[in-house]
Protein backbone atom coordinates (compact mmCIF):
# COMPACT_ATOMS: atom_id res chain seq x y z
CA UNK A 1 0.00 0.00 0.00
CA UNK A 2 0.95 3.62 -0.56
CA UNK A 3 2.62 4.96 2.60
CA UNK A 4 1.29 8.53 3.09
CA UNK A 5 3.37 9.01 6.21
CA UNK A 6 6.59 8.19 4.38
CA UNK A 7 5.64 10.61 1.60
CA UNK A 8 5.04 13.40 4.14
CA UNK A 9 8.38 12.67 5.79
CA UNK A 10 10.18 12.85 2.43
CA UNK A 11 8.45 16.13 1.54
CA UNK A 12 9.38 17.63 4.90
CA UNK A 13 12.99 16.49 4.47
CA UNK A 14 13.23 17.89 0.92
CA UNK A 15 11.59 21.18 1.98
CA UNK A 16 13.94 21.48 4.95
CA UNK A 17 17.02 20.82 2.81
CA UNK A 18 15.85 23.35 0.23
CA UNK A 19 15.20 25.92 2.97
CA UNK A 20 18.66 25.34 4.45
CA UNK A 21 20.23 25.68 0.98
CA UNK A 22 18.26 28.88 0.34
CA UNK A 23 19.20 30.42 3.70
CA UNK A 24 22.88 29.60 3.13
CA UNK A 25 22.70 31.05 -0.38
CA UNK A 26 21.09 34.28 0.84
CA UNK A 27 23.58 34.49 3.70
CA UNK A 28 26.51 34.17 1.28
CA UNK A 29 25.00 36.80 -1.00
CA UNK A 30 24.59 39.19 1.93
CA UNK A 31 28.19 38.58 3.01
CA UNK A 32 29.31 39.17 -0.57
CA UNK A 33 27.31 42.38 -0.75
CA UNK A 34 28.73 43.75 2.49
CA UNK A 35 32.28 42.82 1.45
CA UNK A 36 32.15 44.45 -1.96
CA UNK A 37 30.07 47.40 -0.83
CA UNK A 38 32.94 48.56 1.39
CA UNK A 39 35.05 49.09 -1.76
CA UNK A 40 35.10 52.61 -3.25
CA UNK A 41 32.19 53.04 -5.60
CA UNK A 42 28.87 54.67 -6.40
CA UNK A 43 27.19 55.43 -3.04
CA UNK A 44 23.62 55.26 -4.35
CA UNK A 45 22.18 51.72 -4.41
CA UNK A 46 18.95 50.09 -5.55
CA UNK A 47 17.94 46.59 -4.42
CA UNK A 48 16.48 46.07 -7.88
CA UNK A 49 19.02 47.70 -10.23
CA UNK A 50 22.16 47.93 -8.13
CA UNK A 51 23.87 51.00 -9.62
CA UNK A 52 22.55 50.59 -13.16
CA UNK A 53 19.93 53.28 -12.60
CA UNK A 54 22.76 55.81 -12.20
CA UNK A 55 24.04 55.34 -15.74
CA UNK A 56 23.08 58.23 -18.05
CA UNK A 57 21.23 57.34 -21.24
CA UNK A 58 23.72 58.91 -23.67
CA UNK A 59 27.13 57.50 -24.58
CA UNK A 60 28.94 60.73 -23.72
CA UNK A 61 26.96 60.91 -20.47
CA UNK A 62 28.04 57.40 -19.45
CA UNK A 63 31.68 58.26 -20.14
CA UNK A 64 31.35 61.47 -18.14
CA UNK A 65 29.85 59.46 -15.27
CA UNK A 66 32.81 57.05 -15.34
CA UNK A 67 35.18 60.01 -15.29
CA UNK A 68 33.28 61.46 -12.33
CA UNK A 69 33.79 58.20 -10.43
CA UNK A 70 37.56 58.25 -10.96
CA UNK A 71 37.92 61.93 -10.06
CA UNK A 72 35.51 61.95 -7.10
CA UNK A 73 35.50 58.42 -5.68
CA UNK A 74 38.88 56.82 -6.38
CA UNK A 75 41.59 57.46 -8.97
CA UNK A 76 42.69 53.82 -9.25
CA UNK A 77 39.58 51.63 -9.22
CA UNK A 78 35.88 51.58 -8.33
CA UNK A 79 33.16 49.07 -7.63
CA UNK A 80 29.90 49.22 -9.57
CA UNK A 81 26.84 47.03 -8.94
CA UNK A 82 25.34 45.58 -12.14
CA UNK A 83 22.46 44.31 -10.01
CA UNK A 84 21.81 43.80 -6.30
CA UNK A 85 24.43 41.05 -6.03
CA UNK A 86 26.62 41.40 -9.13
CA UNK A 87 29.71 43.55 -8.37
CA UNK A 88 31.83 44.86 -11.20
CA UNK A 89 35.32 46.19 -10.56
CA UNK A 90 36.76 48.80 -12.96
CA UNK A 91 40.46 49.79 -12.98
CA UNK A 92 41.87 52.90 -14.67
CA UNK A 93 45.32 53.59 -13.23
CA UNK A 94 48.66 51.97 -14.23
CA UNK A 95 49.08 50.53 -10.73
CA UNK A 96 45.80 48.62 -10.97
CA UNK A 97 45.64 48.07 -14.74
CA UNK A 98 48.95 46.21 -14.78
CA UNK A 99 47.71 43.81 -12.08
CA UNK A 100 45.07 42.61 -14.52
CA UNK A 101 46.86 42.82 -17.87
CA UNK A 102 50.02 41.14 -16.57
CA UNK A 103 48.02 38.29 -15.03
CA UNK A 104 46.79 35.15 -16.75
CA UNK A 105 43.16 36.14 -16.17
CA UNK A 106 41.05 35.03 -19.17
CA UNK A 107 38.62 37.11 -21.19
CA UNK A 108 35.36 37.42 -19.25
CA UNK A 109 32.77 34.92 -20.41
CA UNK A 110 29.84 33.31 -18.66
CA UNK A 111 27.44 35.24 -16.41
CA UNK A 112 28.16 38.97 -16.67
CA UNK A 113 31.05 38.54 -19.11
CA UNK A 114 30.85 40.86 -22.13
CA UNK A 115 32.57 38.43 -24.50
CA UNK A 116 29.99 35.70 -23.89
CA UNK A 117 27.48 37.47 -26.11
CA UNK A 118 29.90 37.79 -29.04
CA UNK A 119 30.23 34.01 -29.39
CA UNK A 120 27.36 33.58 -31.90
CA UNK A 121 29.09 36.19 -34.07
CA UNK A 122 32.86 35.61 -33.93
CA UNK A 123 32.87 32.26 -32.16
CA UNK A 124 35.93 31.15 -30.25
CA UNK A 125 38.22 33.43 -32.26
CA UNK A 126 41.34 35.13 -30.96
CA UNK A 127 39.50 38.05 -29.33
CA UNK A 128 37.30 35.96 -27.03
CA UNK A 129 39.04 32.58 -26.75
CA UNK A 130 40.90 31.52 -23.63
CA UNK A 131 43.41 28.97 -22.39
CA UNK A 132 44.78 26.37 -24.77
CA UNK A 133 42.42 27.47 -27.59
CA UNK A 134 43.76 31.03 -27.47
CA UNK A 135 47.41 29.93 -27.10
CA UNK A 136 47.14 27.64 -30.13
CA UNK A 137 45.49 30.30 -32.30
CA UNK A 138 48.00 32.95 -31.24
CA UNK A 139 50.91 30.64 -32.06
CA UNK A 140 49.53 29.66 -35.46
CA UNK A 141 48.59 33.22 -36.47
CA UNK A 142 51.64 35.15 -35.30
CA UNK A 143 53.55 34.48 -38.58
CA UNK A 144 50.82 36.39 -40.46
CA UNK A 145 52.03 39.62 -38.84
CA UNK A 146 55.75 39.16 -39.32
CA UNK A 147 57.78 42.22 -40.29
CA UNK A 148 58.57 40.83 -43.76
CA UNK A 149 54.88 40.25 -44.50
CA UNK A 150 53.77 43.68 -43.29
CA UNK A 151 56.15 45.33 -45.78
CA UNK A 152 54.15 43.90 -48.67
CA UNK A 153 50.95 45.60 -47.55
CA UNK A 154 52.14 49.20 -48.04
CA UNK A 155 51.27 49.09 -51.74
CA UNK A 156 47.73 47.97 -50.83
CA UNK A 157 47.40 50.88 -48.38
CA UNK A 158 48.47 53.32 -51.10
CA UNK A 159 46.15 51.86 -53.73
CA UNK A 160 43.23 52.13 -51.32
CA UNK A 161 44.30 55.69 -50.46
CA UNK A 162 44.32 56.56 -54.18
CA UNK A 163 40.67 55.58 -54.41
CA UNK A 164 39.80 57.40 -51.18
CA UNK A 165 41.37 60.71 -52.22
CA UNK A 166 39.75 60.38 -55.63
CA UNK A 167 36.38 60.40 -53.88
CA UNK A 168 37.35 63.20 -51.49
CA UNK A 169 38.57 65.41 -54.36
CA UNK A 170 34.95 65.96 -55.36
CA UNK A 171 34.12 67.10 -51.83
CA UNK A 172 37.12 69.44 -51.84
CA UNK A 173 35.90 70.99 -55.08
CA UNK A 174 32.33 71.45 -53.85
CA UNK A 175 33.40 72.70 -50.42
CA UNK A 176 30.58 70.77 -48.74
CA UNK A 177 30.85 69.30 -45.26
CA UNK A 178 31.03 65.53 -44.98
CA UNK A 179 31.34 62.73 -42.44
CA UNK A 180 34.70 61.00 -42.90
CA UNK A 181 33.66 57.80 -41.10
CA UNK A 182 31.68 56.10 -43.93
CA UNK A 183 34.33 56.49 -46.69
CA UNK A 184 37.09 55.57 -44.25
CA UNK A 185 35.19 52.42 -43.27
CA UNK A 186 34.92 51.36 -46.91
CA UNK A 187 38.64 52.05 -47.34
CA UNK A 188 39.75 49.97 -44.33
CA UNK A 189 37.39 47.12 -45.22
CA UNK A 190 38.90 47.03 -48.73
CA UNK A 191 42.39 46.97 -47.18
CA UNK A 192 41.74 44.11 -44.75
CA UNK A 193 40.05 42.06 -47.47
CA UNK A 194 42.99 42.50 -49.86
CA UNK A 195 45.80 42.19 -47.32
CA UNK A 196 44.48 39.44 -45.08
CA UNK A 197 42.19 37.49 -47.42
CA UNK A 198 43.54 38.15 -50.96
CA UNK A 199 39.94 39.14 -51.71
CA UNK A 200 39.15 42.10 -53.94
CA UNK A 201 35.55 43.26 -53.59
CA UNK A 202 36.28 46.81 -54.84
CA UNK A 203 34.01 48.12 -52.09
CA UNK A 204 35.18 51.74 -52.33
CA UNK A 205 34.26 52.15 -55.99
CA UNK A 206 30.93 50.36 -55.46
CA UNK A 207 30.33 52.74 -52.56
CA UNK A 208 28.73 50.39 -50.08
CA UNK A 209 28.81 46.85 -48.71
CA UNK A 210 26.06 45.24 -46.62
CA UNK A 211 28.77 43.66 -44.45
CA UNK A 212 29.50 47.09 -42.94
CA UNK A 213 25.86 47.64 -41.97
CA UNK A 214 25.66 44.11 -40.54
CA UNK A 215 28.77 44.50 -38.36
CA UNK A 216 27.61 47.91 -37.16
CA UNK A 217 24.27 46.45 -36.08
CA UNK A 218 26.00 43.44 -34.51
CA UNK A 219 28.24 45.70 -32.43
CA UNK A 220 25.24 47.76 -31.27
CA UNK A 221 23.27 44.62 -30.35
CA UNK A 222 26.26 43.21 -28.47
CA UNK A 223 26.66 46.46 -26.54
CA UNK A 224 22.95 46.79 -25.74
CA UNK A 225 22.70 43.23 -24.47
CA UNK A 226 25.74 43.66 -22.22
CA UNK A 227 24.21 46.60 -20.39
CA UNK A 228 20.75 45.04 -19.93
CA UNK A 229 20.93 42.04 -17.56
CA UNK A 230 17.37 41.04 -18.37
CA UNK A 231 18.58 40.20 -21.90
CA UNK A 232 21.41 37.95 -20.69
CA UNK A 233 19.42 34.67 -20.82
CA UNK A 234 19.58 33.31 -24.37
CA UNK A 235 15.96 32.18 -24.47
CA UNK A 236 14.76 35.72 -23.68
CA UNK A 237 17.21 37.48 -26.01
CA UNK A 238 16.24 35.29 -28.97
CA UNK A 239 12.58 36.32 -28.58
CA UNK A 240 13.33 40.05 -28.77
CA UNK A 241 13.55 42.18 -31.92
CA UNK A 242 17.15 42.98 -30.98
CA UNK A 243 17.99 39.28 -30.65
CA UNK A 244 16.35 38.30 -33.92
CA UNK A 245 18.23 41.03 -35.80
CA UNK A 246 21.49 39.97 -34.12
CA UNK A 247 21.12 36.34 -35.16
CA UNK A 248 20.09 37.31 -38.70
CA UNK A 249 23.21 39.45 -39.04
CA UNK A 250 25.32 36.61 -37.63
CA UNK A 251 24.07 34.33 -40.39
CA UNK A 252 24.94 36.96 -43.00
CA UNK A 253 28.51 37.68 -41.84
CA UNK A 254 29.15 33.93 -41.55
CA UNK A 255 27.97 33.57 -45.14
CA UNK A 256 30.38 36.31 -46.27
CA UNK A 257 33.28 34.72 -44.37
CA UNK A 258 32.56 31.28 -45.83
CA UNK A 259 32.38 32.75 -49.34
CA UNK A 260 35.81 34.35 -48.89
CA UNK A 261 37.31 31.17 -47.44
CA UNK A 262 35.89 28.91 -50.15
CA UNK A 263 36.98 31.25 -52.94
CA UNK A 264 40.55 31.32 -51.63
CA UNK A 265 40.58 27.56 -51.04
CA UNK A 266 39.36 26.89 -54.59
CA UNK A 267 41.94 29.29 -55.97
CA UNK A 268 44.74 27.48 -54.13
CA UNK A 269 43.54 24.15 -55.53
CA UNK A 270 43.49 25.52 -59.10
CA UNK A 271 46.98 26.94 -58.68
CA UNK A 272 48.31 23.60 -57.47
CA UNK A 273 46.65 21.70 -60.32
CA UNK A 274 48.04 24.12 -62.92
CA UNK A 275 51.50 23.94 -61.38
CA UNK A 276 51.45 20.13 -61.48
CA UNK A 277 50.31 20.20 -65.12
CA UNK A 278 53.21 22.48 -65.96
CA UNK A 279 55.55 20.35 -63.85
CA UNK A 280 56.61 23.46 -61.96
CA UNK A 281 56.07 22.21 -58.45
CA UNK A 282 53.74 23.84 -55.98
CA UNK A 283 53.04 27.53 -56.60
CA UNK A 284 54.50 30.09 -54.24
CA UNK A 285 53.46 33.63 -53.38
CA UNK A 286 55.83 36.38 -52.36
CA UNK A 287 54.16 36.13 -48.97
CA UNK A 288 51.46 34.16 -47.19
CA UNK A 289 48.55 36.33 -46.11
CA UNK A 290 46.40 35.79 -43.03
CA UNK A 291 43.94 33.44 -44.75
CA UNK A 292 46.71 31.44 -46.43
CA UNK A 293 48.23 30.83 -43.01
CA UNK A 294 44.86 29.79 -41.59
CA UNK A 295 44.35 27.30 -44.41
CA UNK A 296 47.86 25.87 -44.17
CA UNK A 297 48.39 26.01 -40.38
CA UNK A 298 49.23 22.73 -38.70
CA UNK A 299 49.81 21.67 -35.11
CA UNK A 300 52.93 19.77 -34.11
CA UNK A 301 51.02 16.54 -34.84
CA UNK A 302 50.02 17.80 -38.31
CA UNK A 303 46.41 18.56 -37.35
CA UNK A 304 44.92 21.47 -39.38
CA UNK A 305 42.42 24.02 -38.14
CA UNK A 306 38.79 22.96 -38.58
CA UNK A 307 36.45 24.81 -40.94
CA UNK A 308 34.70 26.37 -37.94
CA UNK A 309 37.99 27.51 -36.39
CA UNK A 310 39.01 29.12 -39.68
CA UNK A 311 35.67 30.88 -40.02
CA UNK A 312 35.85 32.13 -36.42
CA UNK A 313 39.22 33.76 -37.07
CA UNK A 314 38.11 35.22 -40.41
CA UNK A 315 35.00 36.69 -38.73
CA UNK A 316 37.20 38.06 -35.94
CA UNK A 317 39.80 39.70 -38.16
CA UNK A 318 37.37 41.02 -40.75
CA UNK A 319 35.59 42.91 -37.97
CA UNK A 320 38.54 43.92 -35.76
CA UNK A 321 40.87 44.46 -38.71
CA UNK A 322 38.74 47.13 -40.37
CA UNK A 323 36.45 48.68 -37.76
CA UNK A 324 39.13 49.74 -35.27
CA UNK A 325 41.16 51.57 -37.93
CA UNK A 326 38.01 52.95 -39.57
CA UNK A 327 37.23 54.58 -36.22
CA UNK A 328 40.74 55.52 -35.13
CA UNK A 329 41.70 57.30 -38.38
CA UNK A 330 38.82 59.84 -38.33
CA UNK A 331 39.54 60.60 -34.66
CA UNK A 332 43.18 61.29 -35.60
CA UNK A 333 42.06 63.61 -38.40
CA UNK A 334 39.65 65.27 -35.95
CA UNK A 335 42.45 65.99 -33.47
CA UNK A 336 44.64 67.54 -36.17
CA UNK A 337 41.79 69.57 -37.65
CA UNK A 338 40.95 70.85 -34.17
CA UNK A 339 44.60 71.79 -33.60
CA UNK A 340 45.68 73.43 -36.88
CA UNK A 341 49.17 74.28 -35.62
CA UNK A 342 49.88 70.56 -35.27
CA UNK A 343 48.26 69.86 -38.62
CA UNK A 344 50.78 72.24 -40.20
CA UNK A 345 53.70 70.48 -38.48
CA UNK A 346 52.48 67.10 -39.73
CA UNK A 347 52.14 68.44 -43.28
CA UNK A 348 55.61 69.98 -43.18
CA UNK A 349 57.05 66.62 -42.13
CA UNK A 350 55.20 64.74 -44.89
CA UNK A 351 56.30 67.31 -47.48
CA UNK A 352 59.90 66.92 -46.34
CA UNK A 353 59.80 63.12 -46.62
CA UNK A 354 58.21 63.24 -50.10
CA UNK A 355 60.24 66.18 -51.41
CA UNK A 356 61.34 65.82 -55.04
CA UNK A 357 59.05 62.89 -55.84
CA UNK A 358 56.48 62.63 -58.60
CA UNK A 359 54.20 60.45 -56.51
CA UNK A 360 52.51 60.95 -53.12
CA UNK A 361 52.79 57.23 -52.34
CA UNK A 362 54.24 56.45 -48.93
CA UNK A 363 56.99 53.84 -49.11
CA UNK A 364 57.84 51.30 -46.44
CA UNK A 365 61.05 53.20 -45.71
CA UNK A 366 59.05 56.43 -45.25
CA UNK A 367 56.96 55.12 -42.36
CA UNK A 368 59.82 55.24 -39.85
CA UNK A 369 60.63 58.83 -40.92
CA UNK A 370 57.22 60.20 -39.98
CA UNK A 371 58.25 60.88 -36.38
CA UNK A 372 55.93 63.76 -35.57
CA UNK A 373 52.97 62.07 -37.24
CA UNK A 374 53.63 59.07 -34.99
CA UNK A 375 53.46 61.33 -31.93
CA UNK A 376 50.16 62.79 -33.11
CA UNK A 377 48.69 59.34 -33.76
CA UNK A 378 49.63 58.21 -30.24
CA UNK A 379 48.16 61.33 -28.66
CA UNK A 380 44.93 60.94 -30.65
CA UNK A 381 44.71 57.30 -29.57
CA UNK A 382 45.27 58.39 -25.98
CA UNK A 383 42.29 60.73 -26.18
CA UNK A 384 40.20 58.40 -28.34
CA UNK A 385 41.35 54.78 -27.84
CA UNK A 386 39.73 52.53 -30.49
CA UNK A 387 38.79 49.92 -27.86
CA UNK A 388 37.52 51.79 -24.79
CA UNK A 389 37.11 48.83 -22.41
CA UNK A 390 38.40 45.28 -22.07
CA UNK A 391 37.31 42.75 -19.50
CA UNK A 392 38.84 39.84 -17.59
CA UNK A 393 37.46 37.21 -15.23
CA UNK A 394 39.93 36.54 -12.42
CA UNK A 395 41.25 32.99 -12.30
CA UNK A 396 42.98 33.65 -8.98
CA UNK A 397 42.60 36.10 -6.11
CA UNK A 398 44.02 39.56 -6.82
CA UNK A 399 44.69 42.25 -4.22
CA UNK A 400 43.80 45.71 -5.53
CA UNK A 401 44.84 48.60 -3.30
CA UNK A 402 44.64 46.43 -0.19
CA UNK A 403 41.32 44.80 -1.13
CA UNK A 404 41.26 41.12 -2.05
CA UNK A 405 39.12 40.47 -5.13
CA UNK A 406 38.34 36.74 -5.15
CA UNK A 407 38.80 34.55 -8.21
CA UNK A 408 35.75 34.35 -10.43
CA UNK A 409 34.92 38.04 -10.26
CA UNK A 410 34.97 40.31 -13.32
CA UNK A 411 37.33 43.25 -13.68
CA UNK A 412 36.96 45.93 -16.36
CA UNK A 413 40.02 47.73 -17.69
CA UNK A 414 38.75 51.19 -18.66
CA UNK A 415 41.34 52.26 -21.24
CA UNK A 416 39.25 55.30 -22.11
CA UNK A 417 39.52 56.56 -18.50
CA UNK A 418 43.10 55.40 -17.93
CA UNK A 419 44.17 57.60 -20.84
CA UNK A 420 42.50 60.68 -19.33
CA UNK A 421 43.17 60.00 -15.68
CA UNK A 422 44.39 63.31 -14.15
CA UNK A 423 46.42 61.33 -11.61
CA UNK A 424 48.39 59.91 -14.56
CA UNK A 425 48.43 62.62 -17.24
CA UNK A 426 48.92 66.38 -17.00
CA UNK A 427 46.24 68.33 -18.87
CA UNK A 428 44.56 65.01 -19.68
CA UNK A 429 41.95 66.41 -22.09
CA UNK A 430 44.36 68.48 -24.17
CA UNK A 431 45.99 67.35 -27.41
CA UNK A 432 49.73 67.55 -26.68
CA UNK A 433 51.68 65.15 -28.97
CA UNK A 434 55.02 66.17 -27.41
CA UNK A 435 54.10 64.26 -24.28
CA UNK A 436 55.09 61.11 -26.22
CA UNK A 437 58.64 62.24 -26.88
CA UNK A 438 61.06 59.73 -25.39
CA UNK A 439 62.46 62.37 -23.05
CA UNK A 440 58.99 63.02 -21.64
CA UNK A 441 58.16 59.34 -21.12
CA UNK A 442 61.14 58.38 -18.98
CA UNK A 443 59.12 58.64 -15.76
CA UNK A 444 55.83 57.42 -17.24
CA UNK A 445 54.60 53.92 -16.40
CA UNK A 446 54.42 51.76 -19.54
CA UNK A 447 50.86 50.78 -18.54
CA UNK A 448 49.72 54.41 -18.72
CA UNK A 449 49.08 54.06 -22.46
CA UNK A 450 47.47 50.83 -23.67
CA UNK A 451 45.49 51.47 -26.88
CA UNK A 452 46.31 47.92 -28.02
CA UNK A 453 46.02 46.39 -24.55
CA UNK A 454 49.24 45.03 -23.01
CA UNK A 455 50.78 41.87 -21.65
CA UNK A 456 50.53 38.49 -23.34
CA UNK A 457 47.10 39.31 -24.81
CA UNK A 458 48.06 42.53 -26.54
CA UNK A 459 46.67 43.11 -30.03
CA UNK A 460 48.36 40.79 -32.53
CA UNK A 461 47.65 43.22 -35.37
CA UNK A 462 48.84 46.48 -33.80
CA UNK A 463 51.79 46.99 -36.17
CA UNK A 464 49.53 46.32 -39.15
CA UNK A 465 47.05 48.91 -37.84
CA UNK A 466 49.68 51.56 -37.05
CA UNK A 467 51.33 51.25 -40.46
CA UNK A 468 47.94 51.47 -42.16
CA UNK A 469 47.02 54.57 -40.14
CA UNK A 470 50.33 56.30 -40.90
CA UNK A 471 49.99 55.73 -44.63
CA UNK A 472 46.33 56.79 -44.83
CA UNK A 473 46.74 59.85 -42.59
CA UNK A 474 49.91 60.93 -44.43
CA UNK A 475 48.16 60.62 -47.79
CA UNK A 476 45.19 62.70 -46.58
CA UNK A 477 47.22 65.54 -45.10
CA UNK A 478 49.64 65.59 -48.02
CA UNK A 479 46.68 66.46 -50.25
CA UNK A 480 44.21 68.40 -48.11
CA UNK A 481 43.83 70.95 -45.38
CA UNK A 482 41.15 69.80 -42.93
CA UNK A 483 38.92 72.03 -40.84
CA UNK A 484 35.89 71.41 -38.66
CA UNK A 485 32.80 73.23 -40.01
CA UNK A 486 31.16 75.61 -37.54
CA UNK A 487 27.82 73.83 -38.07
CA UNK A 488 29.28 70.32 -37.60
CA UNK A 489 27.32 68.00 -35.29
CA UNK A 490 28.90 67.52 -31.84
CA UNK A 491 31.61 64.84 -31.72
CA UNK A 492 29.97 62.96 -28.85
CA UNK A 493 31.66 59.68 -28.01
CA UNK A 494 29.83 56.36 -27.74
CA UNK A 495 31.77 53.60 -25.99
CA UNK A 496 30.53 50.43 -27.65
CA UNK A 497 32.88 47.63 -28.64
CA UNK A 498 34.71 50.38 -30.53
CA UNK A 499 34.83 54.06 -29.49
CA UNK A 500 32.48 55.60 -32.05
CA UNK A 501 31.26 59.14 -32.61
CA UNK A 502 27.50 59.37 -32.13
CA UNK A 503 26.93 61.72 -35.08
CA UNK A 504 30.01 60.91 -37.16
CA UNK A 505 33.05 63.17 -37.58
CA UNK A 506 32.42 66.01 -40.02
CA UNK A 507 34.99 68.02 -41.94
CA UNK A 508 35.48 70.49 -44.73
CA UNK A 509 38.59 70.15 -46.89
CA UNK A 510 40.61 72.22 -49.32
CA UNK A 511 43.27 70.97 -51.68
CA UNK A 512 46.71 72.18 -50.74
Amino acid sequence: MFDVGLLKTCLVAVTTLFFIWLVRKIYKMILKFHYFNQLPGEPSFSWLYGNLHKLPKTGEGRLAYGYWLLTNINSKFVRFWLGPFQPNITVFHPDTVKLILKSSAPKARGLGGVYQFALPWIGDGLIVSNGATWARARRLLTPAFHFDILKNYVSVYNTAADTLVGKLDKLAESGESFDLCPPMTLCTLEIILKCAMSYDADVQRIGHHPYIKATRELAISWFERNRKPWLWPDFIFKLTTLGKKFLKNCDYVHQVAEEIINKRRDQLVRERIQALKNKEGLPSKSHLDFLDILLSARDEDGKPMTDLEIRNEVDTFMFAGHDTTATAAPWIVYCLAKNPEYQTKVQDEIDSVLEGRDSDCILWSDISKLHFLALCIKEAMRLYPPVPFIQRRLNEDVTIEGHKIPAGNIVNVAIVHLHRNPAVWDQPHDFIPERFLTSNLKDQDSFSFTPFSAGSRNCIGQNFALNEEKVLIARLFRRYRFEIPPDAPPSNRVAQTILKSEHGLWFRIKKR
